[in-house]
C-alpha cells in the first residue's frame, strides 16, 4: 500500500478484450469545470486567513472562543459537558498550586490562628469545619496523596455535566475530586490566609481568571450546573494542535487558526504560514512579573517580546498585516497596585509613576515597537484588550476585521496606498 494512486494496466490487443472508446466531453461540460475552478480561485483569493500567535497562556484561545461566540454556531451539549468537566478540573489545578504555595510561604501557623479566632468568635463555616481542617483534608487528598482515595460510584448520578471523554482522563479525574472536596475548597478559599497567598501568586503560574471559578464554587458543584459563556471563556484547555474555524462575515470567508503557544508547540506554527493574510499576536500585559512554566528563569513578558520580534521580522509575513493585542488589561490594572514594574529586572528602565495604568501600558507598547526592524507600525494595529469581556472583544474584532480587509485591498491594488 502506498500514498500514490495505482494505474490499471491497459488490456492487451491479443487478449481479445476490445479497447474502450475514448470518452467525449462536451464543450458545455468543459465550460462548467472552468467556471467552477475560476469561482474556487476567486473565493480563495478573497479569503482572509488569520493566525493567532503568542506565548502560552496569553489569551489566544480565549479570543478564538470569542470569535466562535460572535460569528459561529452555538455550543452543543457535548461541548458544554466537556467545558464543564474542564472548569471543575481547572479549580483543582488552581487550588493544588495555591495550597502548595501556602505551605511554601510558611503560612500554616497563620491558618491555625485564623481557625482559633473563628472558633472563639463562633464564626466558623456552616459546614462545621475550620479553614485549618479544610487545608489538612485537601493537602492529604490533592497534594501529598497520603489519604485513601475515595470512590463513590454514585457521585456523578444525576449530574448534568457528568463525564466527558473529550476532556481527557486527567481532567475527568480532577473533576471527580472537585465534587468530592468542593466544600473544603470553598472554606479554604474564603479564608483570610488564602487571600495573602493569592496576592503572592505570580511565582506559581495560576490562571488569574480562575478566581471567578473559585468565587463561585457552589454553583459549579451543583448537579444542574451548565457552563455559562463566561465559564467557557475562562476555561483553560492547553492547545496542543492547530485548531481551525471558518466564518462567513459580511460575505467574506475567514479562516482562523489557533496554535499552542508553549515552546514545545511552536514547531507546528510553520505549517500554518502559507498564504497568511493577517496575524493577531497576543501578549499578556499582566505577565510582566511572572516566569515561564517551561523555563523558570525566563520572564514571560521578555519571552513575548522576543517572540513578537521573530514573528514581525519573519520573511513569511513580509506582506502580512500584523495586529498586536496587549491582553489581560483588567488583571494588569489590578496587579500594578501591588507589583511595581520597575522592580522587575528586565524592566528596571521604567520611569513612569507606580500604580499608573496608562503609563504602564504605553511603556510596554513602546517595548513591542522597539522589536520592529521597520519603524512604521500603525497605532491602529495595536489594541489593549480584555479577552474575557465579550463587549470589548466585539468592538476590537470588528475594528480589526475592517483594518485587515482594507489593508488586504490596498496590497491587492484595489485601493490606493496612503
Amino acid at each position: 500500500m502506498g500514498c500514490g494512486s495505482s494505474t490499471p494496466a491497459a488490456p492487451s490487443p491479443s487478449s481479445g478484450t476490445p479497447f474502450a472508446a475514448p470518452s467525449t466531453v462536451s464543450p458545455s461540460s468543459n465550460k462548467e469545470v472552468e467556471n467552477a475552478l475560476e469561482a474556487a480561485k476567486h473565493e480563495d483569493e478573497g479569503k482572509i486567513k488569520m493566525l493567532l500567535l503568542g506565548a502560552g497562556e496569553s489569551g489566544k484561545s480565549t479570543i478564538f472562543k470569542q470569535m466562535r461566540l460572535l460569528y459561529g454556531s452555538p455550543r452543543s451539549d457535548d461541548d458544554l459537558r466537556m467545558f464543564g468537566v474542564v472548569a471543575r478540573s481547572n479549580i483543582i489545578v488552581a487550588i493544588r498550586k495555591l495550597l502548595t504555595h501556602l505551605r511554601a510561604l510558611g503560612l500554616e501557623e497563620e491558618l491555625d490562628r485564623e481557625s482559633k479566632e473563628n472558633e472563639d468568635l463562633d464564626t466558623g463555616d456552616r459546614a462545621g469545619m475550620t479553614c485549618r481542617q479544610a487545608y489538612d483534608e485537601l493537602m492529604a487528598h490533592l497534594v501529598d496523596n497520603t489519604a485513601a482515595a475515595q470512590d463513590d460510584p454514585n457521585l456523578l448520578e444525576g449530574d448534568w455535566v457528568g463525564h466527558s471523554a473529550r476532556a481527557g482522563a486527567a481532567a475527568n479525574a480532577d473533576a471527580k475530586l472537585f465534587l468530592q472536596h468542593f466544600e473544603n475548597i470553598r472554606i479554604i478559599w474564603q479564608s483570610t490566609t488564602m487571600k495573602q497567598v493569592w496576592a503572592k501568586r505570580s511565582s506559581i503560574n495560576v490562571i488569574d481568571a480562575h478566581k471567578d471559578y473559585l468565587n463561585d464554587i457552589s454553583r459549579i458543584a451543583d448537579k444542574d450546573y451548565k457552563p455559562t459563556t463566561q465559564d467557557i471563556l475562562i476555561c483553560r484547555v492547553r492547545t496542543t494542535q492547530v485548531v481551525q474555524e471558518k466564518y462567513l462575515i459580511d460575505g467574506i470567508h475567514f479562516e482562523v487558526y489557533d496554535v499552542g503557544g508553549q515552546r514545545s508547540e511552536r514547531r507546528k506554527w510553520i505549517d500554518c504560514f502559507d498564504k497568511v493574510t493577517a496575524v493577531i499576536f497576543v501578549a499578556s500585559l499582566s505577565e510582566f512579573d511572572q516566569n515561564l512554566a517551561e523555563a523558570k528563569r525566563t520572564n514571560r513578558m521578555v519571552e513575548a517580546l522576543e517572540l513578537f520580534r521573530s514573528v514581525c521580522n519573519n520573511r513569511a509575513f513580509e506582506e502580512t498585516s500584523i495586529m498586536l493585542f496587549l491582553n489581560k488589561r483588567d488583571i494588569f490594572a489590578d496587579k500594578i497596585m501591588y507589583s511595581d514594574i520597575a522592580a522587575q529586572r528586565p524592566f528596571s528602565d521604567y520611569s513612569g509613576p507606580t500604580k499608573d495604568f496608562d503609563h504602564g501600558v504605553l511603556y510596554f507598547i513602546q517595548k513591542f515597537k522597539d522589536c520592529l526592524i521597520d519603524d512604521e507600525f500603525n497605532d491602529s494595529f495595536i489594541h489593549v484588550t480584555c479577552a474575557t469581556d465579550t463587549n470589548n472583544m466585539e468592538f476590537v474584532l470588528d475594528s480589526t476585521r475592517t483594518i485587515i480587509m482594507t489593508d488586504n485591498l490596498k496590497k491587492s491594488g484595489f485601493l490606493g496606498a496612503d
